[in-house]
């Protein structure tokens, strides 16, 4: 069954509060929250390209903080092990048997911070968790429940003792993005409270986890017209056929813009998507998922250029409400 008007118009009230909760933790930055908030209720995951200091933690404890989740913060080095994020296998000598251990995954939000310090073994353990929801641990499969969202953040600037990650694994990121620095008069207001260190410890739940998965859930009944889908295909395409990209947006990536435009359009207040929607998303969704051609990038073209190309070359349909 599709999402009714009068749903739509209660997610997005529940959206927009979610959205005022956690920026009084992360003050200036409600698109940056709304994207990731999709992401989440979308039942994927965020990459976020930033400087350090710009607030990755704060937004990962507020999240869970307005959800009442939990959340883990695991650093990335070279010297952890997949153990380290996933759990182990002790034996138990006084009960005689193998006891799971969880490791710091086992939570709703988890900022993997630095995820490209760690070694491509590491970075592989947060493979299967992201794709499926589960650990698996000496032939066992564990569950880490709902919801789970993985916010993974990397250094743009200093690469020094960092692993590039590999294209199948910016893949299983539905979107990547940054918070940047706060605006003039928000670094204002930050410093006249910097006496609050933990900002996000003050806030109030707005909804439950169990309440979270229902609204995923409500999000996926959002109508997606033929059009719209014919639309967002065809600019998929556009990527793949362009001469500066070596690898064009995957079906993953179709898939994962399909499933955010609809929590998008939920959190606009409509029950089914636009092509708007397709055109916001566009940059965060596929950009990084791009591999442009080596003569292409030496040229100063960037996989942001490319998407913005093809929204230019594909004609979108008209937008028109569903029955």
């Amino acid at each position: 069954m599709s999402m009714t008007p009068e749903q739509a118009a209660w997610f997005r009230d529940t959206f927009t509060r979610l959205v005022d909760n956690v920026d009084q933790a992360l003050l200036g930055k409600r698109e940056v929250v709304g994207l990731v908030l999709s992401a989440m209720l979308a039942e994927g995951h965020v990459l976020l390209e930033d400087a350090p200091g710009t607030g990755k933690t704060s937004l990962a404890k507020a999240i869970a903080a307005s959800v009442q989740g939990t959340s883990t913060r695991i650093q990335f080095t070279p010297d952890l092990l997949p153990s380290d994020v996933t759990g182990v296998t002790i034996y138990d000598q006084q009960n005689h048997r193998f006891e799971f251990h969880r490791g710091p995954v086992f939570a709703s939000i988890v900022l993997a911070d630095e995820i490209n310090r760690a070694s491509p073994k590491t970075q592989s353990a947060l493979l299967e968790v992201m794709e499926e929801s589960r650990v698996t641990v000496d032939g066992v499969a564990h569950e880490v429940g709902r919801p789970f969202l993985v916010i993974a953040t990397q250094n743009p600037i200093e690469q020094s003792g960092t692993y590039k990650l590999p294209e199948a694994q910016l893949d299983r990121f539905m979107l990547k993005t940054s918070i940047g620095y706060p605006s003039l008069a928000v670094a204002e207001r930050i410093l006249a409270g910097a006496v609050d260190r933990n900002p996000s410890a003050s806030l109030s739940p707005v909804i439950t986890t169990g309440a979270v998965a229902d609204m995923a859930d409500l999000a996926a009944s959002v109508h997606i017209d033929p059009a719209v889908a014919r639309y967002a295909a065809q600019l998929v395409d556009a990527t793949r056929a362009s001469e500066a990209t070596r690898l064009g947006v995957s079906v993953r990536g179709a898939i994962s813009m399909m499933r955010v435009a609809k929590v998008y359009a939920a959190s606009q207040g409509r029950h089914f998507v636009i092509p708007d929607d397709i055109k916001t998303l566009a940059v965060p969704v596929w950009a990084h998922r791009l591999v442009l051609d080596p003569e292409a990038e030496f040229s100063g073209t960037t996989a942001e250029t490319v998407v913005q190309r093809a929204l230019t070359a594909v004609e979108a349909p008209l937008a028109r409400a569903a029955s």
